[in-house]
């Protein structure tokens, strides 16, 4: 009886493993399935996502040798730290320059406004010579009127013989004498008049440029300050500021370099204002929207360390789309290759801050598309 019952006892433990590899295998099937239906299926998540950050190049708005480099490379900066000094020595003569040319126009523009009451003291002095030039062709009328009637008497005497040759020769010498004084009275009326309107033109001319108006606001001043804000502004230009707090990185600069407008010296590249392009499947998208929360993991600080971000928008296109050399399908031995959609996710600040990351880490990210 016990070597019959020995064989069955093997057996029943092996129907009982069994069975419970069985239990097991269905409770993993179960549970997987209840986390892809209410978990699963609310998240879609990858690993091929990476930082990035607005990058701000440093270039030169003027040439020159460089003077001084005061940062170096991979060094931390705040916005506004000089980072590069041109030699200033062109840039403060031309602002010397500007200087004077300025003081020049508020002189000049003084001399406008105080030749303004000379002129109208001219002005004034013609009017009194048409004056004394219109009385002066007033007497020479008289006198010719005079000159007339005493020849017209002579004339008429001297028929009768009351009246010499002589006497009538000098009449008739002091009545053309007294027609060219006429003449040369209107003819210094007439210059007098031209003097006048030539005085009251040089007034017009003056008054243009200083009527409407004050000294401070003419338009020569106005000039000349715009001259020296430029050179005052070259001669900042000269000290190459920090664009934004951030790391230096990419620096190509050296003392005495001759640099020149727009070459890049270096680049800023922010810690604390970064974000996250995150490469999801093409599947995986009909439910991504703007706005949803994610939670980002860092190979740097590793899964002790959560970032949180929020979905800001989807590109435009494939990242094969912007590629160099595009894929083309156009023959028929074509495979077709699930594309990846570039999805900007912005990061918390605050958690920037107490863990920088740096443009190109690795990121994995996972959006809640139930929100």
């Amino acid at each position: 009886m016990a070597d019959t019952a020995s064989p069955a006892k093997p057996n029943g433990n092996r129907r009982q493993l069994l069975t419970g590899l069985a239990v097991v295998v269905v409770i993993g099937v179960v549970l997987w399935v209840l986390y892809a239906v209410l978990i699963g299926s609310r998240h879609v998540e990858t690993d091929n996502a990476y930082v990035g950050a607005e990058v701000a190049q440093v270039t030169p708005l003027i040439s020159g040798p460089v003077a001084q480099v005061l940062v170096s490379e991979t060094q931390t900066v705040t916005a506004g730290q000089p980072l590069v000094v041109i030699d200033d020595a062109d840039a403060r003569i031309a602002v010397l320059a500007a200087q004077a040319a300025l003081g020049q126009a508020q002189r000049k523009v003084q001399g406008y406004f105080a030749s303004d009451d000379a002129l109208a003291g001219q002005v004034a002095a013609r009017d009194a010579d048409i004056a004394r030039a219109a009385a002066a062709v007033t007497g020479a009328q008289a006198s010719l009127e005079q000159a007339r009637i005493e020849l017209s008497r002579r004339k008429a005497l001297s028929d009768s013989g009351a009246v010499s040759g002589e006497e009538l020769t000098t009449a008739q010498s002091q009545y053309t004498n007294a027609q060219s004084a006429l003449v040369e009275a209107r003819a210094a009326l007439a210059q007098a008049k031209a003097t006048r309107a030539a005085a009251e033109g040089n007034r017009e001319v003056n008054t243009a440029l200083i009527s409407g108006l004050p000294a401070n606001k003419n338009p020569e001043i106005a000039a000349a300050e715009a001259r020296l804000a430029s050179a005052q502004l070259a001669l900042d230009r000269t000290v190459l500021r920090a664009p934004l707090a951030g790391v230096v990185s990419k620096k190509n600069v050296q003392v005495g370099q001759q640099v020149q407008v727009g070459a890049p010296l270096m680049a800023i590249v922010p810690t604390t204002n970064a974000y996250v392009d995150a490469n999801f499947k093409e599947v995986q998208l009909d439910k991504v929207r703007v706005g949803q929360p994610v939670t980002l993991t860092s190979d740097l600080y590793g899964h002790g360390v959560k970032f949180h971000g929020r979905v800001k928008g989807l590109s435009g296109g494939t990242g094969s789309a912007f590629s160099l050399i595009p894929a083309q399908n156009a023959s028929g031995n074509w495979i077709k290759v699930v594309q990846r959609l570039p999805v900007r996710i912005t990061l918390d600040p605050a958690e920037l801050k107490d863990h920088p990351l740096r443009v190109g880490l690795s990121m994995k990210a996972k959006i809640d598309t139930s929100k």
